[in-house]
């Protein structure tokens, strides 16, 4: 019998199973839930459109907005609003993340950011990545601030403005830059999330799965024969027990692999990835989702 789902209520929910087929990015990651706590700071009175702002860069130059504007701007050729930079003696991680969704690399500031690079990919439906998209000019305090998100992405199922930033290093000007962000975001039906880590398992799971995500050949036809073991099988299916299956246990391992990143196969990415974890056909694992 499957195990059913255990939750609790709140943003940073307890999910078990979490079902690598069906969840969404923002079901793998832990966000902050008091991003609201500074909004009482922030200038939303009338005539805020005037006072709030967005710049942004494009290969022709600075482009200032409104706020309530923002959404019928085109991203296409919009460019990140700093400019990243790779020393030697910086203490951050930058890099570049080629990501599947959008066919191009994408700039990241730090290793927390390119694991939300890697979740966004896994999740699928991604049409479109900008990173550290605009500069916000807000209110607040009674002067002017500053902000600058970390991501937009936008997917099949909508926007969402992302920053990344550890809880523990967190003070109070981040909490009210996050509360303006999160104002912008809801004066233009996006959403908004700041991440402070994963879920246990999510990261060391999904590391896992991208070393497969590539398109591969396949002489041997192994994907349609692993397919249709678990669907033959009618229930969970141990992974090691797949991958022996298909008579070459490396590349059974390898295809599995595969197929699991691009859904096709189901498994509970609350718990570790390993030869005992139960591989599902993703048609019995959506009636427990």
């Amino acid at each position: 019998m499957h195990p059913v789902a255990a939750r609790t209520a709140g943003p940073n929910a307890v999910v078990s199973p979490l079902w690598s087929h069906s969840c969404g990015w923002d079901e793998l990651a832990i966000v902050r839930s008091d991003i609201a706590s500074r909004q009482g700071e922030l200038a939303l009175g009338p005539g805020r459109e005037g006072r709030w702002t967005t710049s942004w860069r494009t290969a022709h130059g600075e482009v200032v907005a409104p706020v309530d504007a923002v959404k019928t701007l085109p991203l296409a050729g919009m460019r990140p609003w700093r400019t990243f930079s790779w020393r030697t003696e910086q203490r951050h991680r930058p890099g570049l993340e080629p990501i599947v969704g959008t066919g191009r690399r994408h700039a990241f500031e730090s290793l927390m950011e390119d694991e939300l690079l890697v979740a966004l990919d896994f999740a699928g439906g991604l049409l479109e990545l900008l990173s550290q998209p605009f500069l916000l000019r807000f209110q607040a305090e009674g002067r002017l601030r500053e902000h600058v998100p970390d991501f937009l992405a936008v997917t099949r199922g909508g926007h969402w403005m992302i920053d990344v930033h550890r809880a523990d290093r967190t003070d109070e000007d981040d909490l009210l830059r996050f509360a303006a962000t999160q104002e912008v975001a809801i004066c233009v039906g996006w959403r908004y999330a700041v991440v402070t880590g994963w879920r246990p398992h999510v990261t060391a799971n999904l590391d896992t799965l991208y070393s497969r995500r590539r398109s591969m050949t396949d002489p041997l036809r192994l994907i349609p024969q692993l397919l249709d073991a678990v669907q033959t099988a009618g229930g969970p299916v141990a992974f090691r027990t797949l991958a022996l299956q298909s008579g070459i246990e490396a590349l059974g391992r390898a295809v599995l692999i595969h197929l699991l990143w691009h859904r096709r196969l189901s498994v509970d990415l609350s718990q570790p990835l390993c030869d005992k974890s139960q591989v599902w056909p993703v048609e019995s694992a959506k009636g427990y989702a």
